[in-house]
């Protein structure tokens, strides 16, 4: 669907090809002046994100531009970001690109008004409750790919670069004002990053489906986001300048960001250590491991994932589901093993206990302990 609508998250959500022109427009309605846009290092040279900020300077805002961002983004990149930020005497952020500039420019943003470290507002309990809520500057977020759905998130994935572990950062208030999905922006994107993203899409879909945690709007919407990654991931994968399978893939990867309040599992469990000490992509490592976890969790989703089967046209209940997802991944070039993906010598020990400190453990349909944990993993190797 490539007409160009709005609606709520509610964030406001202004989804259509060529919206990116209604950028500067939405920094003015948020009272954004003097706006900083944070982006990866790989998009910042790149014709889209000129285009960003040729908007954004023919309305008098400036061109200012922070791109000192690791894929797999930490609090080195973070402090050099708020120093900018504060430097430039910015406003408001412009969060631009796929999840490691939308994730670290969520956190410029509310880090650059706090006085306490960023650890100290880690997704537990209350700790968003520490922050100055009055001091979080406004967010406008720009995706460039369709895949975390950071763009619709409440929080931001960040590696600690001392102990190489991947910390969830949480705020309400870390929610963009207003999200530009212009599936424009995203057909140029390298055919191993639409795989990636859009798998990272489905894990997120699939996990929150399975999670035990009771949610009922987030299993609908995780149900049809599948359905939509199933129909038009492949044709976009294939060819990159089909607008209606890249705005379908936006929608789904905004679907499965709002599903996983549900919960997440194993899948995210591993690929957050993994990608942190080996720096995967984190969406095609959620492909890897994929397979792996559906049959670890089989005796507790056998039945919940007949069902989605029978909804996604997929004949064979659990067993088709899974035969379905090995096609899809084979299909998209993902390697079949966390060894083809480029993780060597692990240490096992080291990573099992970082997976079993993820809360994403806590979403998972079968409970992981040290030793079904360290099985599962050597598996996926």
């Amino acid at each position: 669907m490539t007409a160009n609508v709005n609606w709520s998250y509610p964030t406001a959500i202004r989804f259509g090809a060529g919206r990116i022109c209604e950028l500067a427009e939405a920094c003015e309605a948020n009272g954004i002046k003097r706006p900083l846009l944070v982006t990866d290092r790989g998009l910042s040279n790149l014709p889209i994100t000129q285009q960003a900020m040729d908007v954004l300077d023919s309305a008098g805002l400036g061109r200012a531009m922070f791109h000192d961002v690791d894929p797999n983004p930490n609090e080195i990149n973070l402090s050099a970001g708020v120093a900018a930020y504060r430097d430039g005497g910015h406003d408001g952020v412009v969060a631009f690109g796929g999840g490691s500039g939308l994730d670290l420019g969520k956190l410029v943003a509310f880090m650059a008004g706090q006085n306490r470290p960023v650890w100290d507002f880690e997704d537990v309990g209350d700790w968003w409750s520490r922050a100055d809520a009055d001091a979080i500057a406004p967010i406008i977020a720009v995706p460039t790919t369709a895949g975390t759905g950071s763009e619709v998130g409440r929080a931001s994935v960040l590696t600690n670069s001392v102990t190489h572990e991947k910390k969830i950062i949480f705020h309400p208030k870390i929610l963009p004002a207003v999200v530009i999905a212009d599936p424009k922006l995203t057909v140029d994107m390298p055919r191993a990053i639409t795989a990636g993203t859009g798998m990272d899409a489905f894990a997120h879909c699939l996990e929150a489906f399975c999670s035990p945690h009771y949610h009922p709007m987030s299993q609908g919407i995780a149900l049809e986001g599948m359905r939509l990654v199933k129909e038009n991931l492949p044709a976009a994968y294939a060819d990159g300048t089909d607008l209606e399978a890249r705005a379908e893939m936006m929608s789904a990867a905004m679907m499965g960001a709002t599903a996983f309040q549900k919960g997440l599992g194993a899948i995210h469990a591993l690929s957050h250590p993994i990608g942190a000490v080996f720096n995967t992509h984190h969406g095609t490592t959620n492909a890897v491991v994929m397979q792996p976890v559906l049959r670890f969790n089989r005796p507790a989703i056998e039945d919940r994932l007949a069902m989605a089967a029978a909804y996604l046209d997929i004949e064979g209940g659990f067993d088709g589901f899974y035969d379905f997802v090995g096609s899809l991944t084979e299909r998209l070039g993902i390697p079949e093993t966390l060894t083809e993906l480029g993780v060597s010598d692990p240490d096992i020990d080291a990573l099992v206990a970082s997976a079993l400190n993820d809360p994403s453990t806590g979403g998972n349909p079968v409970a992981m302990t040290p030793e079904n944990t360290k099985a599962l993993l050597l598996d996926c190797l």
